[in-house]
């Protein structure tokens, strides 16, 4: 017969169970609590490190072409441009951008002009920190070289790219860099003209810019050295092929006058310009910085972009006088674009996003300033 014990053995009593699940409870919550801080902290960061990285990419685009303004370009160049219409910019060929209109050019004596440096004071959209402006910059493609060949009216609307003439070479027309024997075609699909180009050229003695509006097609010179034929036809996006003053491409004049020794871009001949505006699109759930680059379609530089300001400061080369801080780009004192020396980036504002929700819990500011080295020969900058 075996013994069986006596002794009782307790569990936990009601209270106990309380006080441990409570106490459990407390420790579980802070445990979850500081995971959350840590991931919501991580997600700060994360975000923080993605904005600065965007804000820093897009005003790394915008002041390089800040600095390139009027490069390529005569020193104070100012290009007339076509008056029987009105030229206009920020625009491809369907839409314009700013703020739903085209930017129109500056005007001398009521013809209008085109400048290595366009302000746009107060023609973007208005945020909750006032009205934001527009830019524009032109300078010519340093990379594409259409300045070996030369240019022949061929048509009303009709330009004829050129080889050189035996017994030049490429090479001897001192068109292409060192190591380089011979230049892309202009049809080359990587970095030909298409539609919505801009080409800078002197035709019949007069230097023009002018819109490419279809595909570049081929024909065979005398010599049977391979040509390229480029419509600049009328009524172009960008208005700048048009008739009857101005420098047109469709008038009889020009197809007389056949081409022109004078070389606008360097070497013998023409050259791609581009004409780039930036801008900020609200039309977008989240707004965003364009940049528009002649009569392409715009492409977005960066997102939650919210505020963009600008300022100029002049140099008077009739009073030898430095006028800085001007908004307007000089024009209330009557001074010209081609007179700018620096840009003055008042304000670029970038706003974060919370998970998604526009708000702008963190944010992002620039201020700088950009020299327009290439628009005055002046060499008499503020300090």
């Amino acid at each position: 017969m075996s013994d069986q014990s006596t002794k009782r053995v307790r569990g936990f009593s009601l209270l106990e169970m309380v006080v441990a699940m409570a106490l459990g409870t407390l420790v579980l919550g802070a445990a979850v609590q500081i995971y959350s801080q840590g991931v919501g902290a991580t997600l700060t960061v994360t975000q923080r490190a993605e904005m600065q990285q965007d804000f820093r990419a897009a005003s790394d685009i915008l002041t390089k072409d800040l600095g390139l303004a009027g490069a390529g370009l005569s020193p104070g160049a100012a290009i007339v441009l076509p008056s029987g219409t009105t030229p206009q910019y920020g625009c491809d060929q369907s839409h314009c951008y700013l703020n739903g209109i085209a930017g129109t050019y500056p005007l001398q004596g009521g013809v209008p002009y085109l400048y290595g440096l366009i302000p746009g004071y107060n023609k973007g959209p208005v945020f909750p920190a006032g009205t934001t402006d527009v830019t524009t910059v032109a300078y010519t493609d340093s990379g594409f070289y259409l300045n070996c060949y030369s240019a022949k009216v061929t048509a009303k609307g009709v330009v004829t790219f050129l080889p050189p003439v035996s017994p030049a070479t490429w090479t001897t027309e001192g068109c292409l860099p060192n190591g380089l024997t011979t230049p892309q075609a202009v049809n080359d699909a990587a970095l030909g003209l298409s539609i919505g180009d801009i080409v800078l050229m002197t035709l019949g003695g007069t230097t023009m810019v002018a819109e490419v509006t279809g595909a570049v097609t081929t024909g065979v010179d005398a010599a049977g050295n391979t040509t390229y034929i480029v419509p600049f036809a009328n009524s172009d996006a960008l208005k700048l092929n048009q008739t009857p003053t101005g420098g047109g491409l469709n008038s009889a004049a020009l197809l007389a006058s056949g081409s022109s020794a004078v070389a606008p871009c360097g070497a013998t001949g023409p050259c791609r310009l581009f004409v780039i505006t930036y801008y900020i699109d609200n039309t977008a759930t989240i707004p965003r910085l364009m940049r528009q680059v002649s009569g392409h379609t715009p492409t977005p530089v960066a997102e939650n972009v919210v505020y963009m300001k600008f300022s100029y400061d002049l140099f008077n080369t009739n009073t030898n006088t430095v006028s800085v801080n001007q908004n307007d780009g000089g024009a209330s004192l009557g001074l010209l674009p081609n007179q700018i020396t620096k840009v003055n980036i008042l304000n670029m504002a970038m706003n974060g996003t919370l998970k998604g929700a526009q708000g702008g819990y963190q944010g992002a500011d620039l201020q700088t300033s950009v020299s327009a080295r290439n628009l005055s020969f002046v060499n008499d900058y503020p300090n």
